[in-house]
């Protein structure tokens, strides 16, 4: 038997996937085959939401191919054993999969490139970061430019629809994914790439001629909801990316038209992010701007966990962080407001919250994840001025002017007129006593003073540019 391999990695669905389409062209038989790698698996970012999600989508995948006629064969181990050990059983063919851009990936890849016939294909990125580069062949440290240079590349093609059939799958030994994670049927993102396809066409039909205007406001569905399927490739980033060019192109008015480019702009962003980890590596370790390697963060474990479990006191914030325990997933916006309040009020290394959204969310992805945090921050390469601190209180009325938002993720302050909703301590004791909602005890005071913390951070900035 000759055969040729698809080694699915972050590419789980048949629709727009080049490494499936390159292992198809081979016109032999066709094992789809996911290896479970230990060292992902026992990563300290490799949270349980996100793993069963994953397991989700490959129960889904594996439902579509045998609908055409194939399956998934799963295995466990180290890749270079396991595709080794395939390849034998097949008696060699071809190996096909994904290109990556995280340390980890390029490092495996390589390795198993001297050994075995792996060829890489694109397709987690819309341009591949290497394609991007300046005239002096340096990479883009700034959005604008990169977008700019992005948006003058040709686009690459049309989505490649899925196959209809497939080659049958050989006899093969399989295994089964482990059945301890369970994604909760419960769960508002149902894994698989016929949910990531009705909600690309849901979204392109209706929220998208509003995003420019509704995507900040945390207590309206005016985002994609697309990032955790974007995240395992269950939707292609061309596929995205070419329906917000359609619909920019069939926008009747202004506000449609801007709202097409806008969630076209932020798919540019997550290619930008994409290109500065995989030209720049280190940042998962530090800071991009060198300048501010030396903040002096504090060492606050108590005010960790109360920022990690919404006992804040302050309500955007705890709502943004219980909404991520409970679902895995946080508006854009919130994940703002609350970096912002661990990085600046409370002066915690950035650090420690790009892990903590790392194990929780589903999306969580290396590159987009980093950069966010490190915008936030005020360290990274397209940063916001470290002097920028978000105002958790005037975010909230803004993003969450009636309060919806924080209502439904904190019941404590349910009952709290609007006018004191993002601001609880600044209702009399005889309302809160009146209303059921008592600060101190129903709800906890503000874990610090916003201006006074705000100083600090200012302060502490300031002594570390200086070191």
């Amino acid at each position: 038997m000759n055969a040729s391999i698809w080694w699915i990695r972050r590419d789980l669905r048949l629709s727009d996937n080049p490494a499936l389409a390159a292992a198809l062209a081979q016109g032999t038989a066709l094992i789809p085959v996911f290896i479970l790698d230990p060292k992902l698996l026992a990563s300290p970012n490799a949270g349980h939401k996100r793993l069963a999600f994953l397991f989700a989508g490959l129960r889904s995948l594996d439902a579509d191919l045998r609908q055409r006629g194939s399956g998934l064969v799963v295995r466990q181990g180290d890749p270079l054993e396991v595709l080794h050990t395939l390849l034998h059983e097949t008696g060699g063919g071809s190996l096909f999969a994904e290109a990556d851009v995280s340390s980890y990936a390029r490092r495996r890849d390589e390795r198993i490139m001297r050994q075995l016939p792996l060829k890489l294909t694109p397709g987690l990125n819309i341009h591949p970061p290497e394609t991007l580069l300046k005239a002096d062949g340096t990479p883009y440290t700034v959005f604008t430019p990169f977008s700019q240079a992005w948006r003058s590349l040709a686009f690459p093609g049309r989505p490649i629809p899925p196959p209809a059939h497939l080659p049958t799958l050989p006899p093969i030994a399989l295994q089964n994914l482990p059945g301890s994670l369970c994604h909760p049927s419960s769960s508002p993102y149902p894994a698989g790439e016929a949910e990531a396809q009705r909600r690309l066409a849901t979204f392109s039909q209706s929220i998208i001629s509003r995003y420019a205007i509704e995507r900040d406001r945390m207590d309206i569905d005016g985002t994609s909801g697309l990032s955790p399927y974007l995240r395992f490739g269950m939707l292609s980033a061309r596929q995205a990316a070419w329906t917000a060019r359609d619909a920019e192109a069939q926008a009747t008015d202004a506000a449609s038209r801007q709202g097409a480019e806008a969630w076209l702009n932020e798919l540019i962003w997550r290619e930008f992010y994409a290109a500065i980890l995989y030209h720049f590596p280190y940042v998962r370790q530090m800071s991009f701007r060198l300048g501010l390697r030396s903040i002096p963060w504090r060492d606050a474990p108590a005010d960790f966990a109360a920022w990690a479990e919404g006992r804040t006191g302050y309500p955007v914030v705890d709502a943004a962080m219980r909404q991520l325990q409970a679902t895995g997933w946080m508006h854009n916006r919130a994940r703002m407001i609350a970096a912002s309040f661990l990085t600046k009020d409370l002066l915690i290394d950035w650090r420690q919250g790009e892990r903590f959204f790392m194990q929780h969310l589903l999306d969580g992805d290396p590159a987009a994840n980093n950069g966010g945090w490190q915008w936030t921050a005020g360290t990274g390469t397209d940063a916001a001025p470290y002097f920028r601190v978000f105002n958790p209180i005037l975010q909230g009325r803004k993003f969450d002017p009636q309060g919806n938002y924080v209502r439904r993720w904190v019941p404590e302050l349910t009952a709290i007129p609007n006018e004191f909703i993002h601001s609880p301590w600044t209702m009399p004791a005889n309302l809160q006593h009146h209303l059921g909602c008592v600060l101190g005890k129903d709800y906890p005071t503000p874990l610090v003073d916003h201006d006074a913390a705000r100083q600090r951070a200012l302060a502490a900035y300031q002594k570390g540019r200086k070191i």
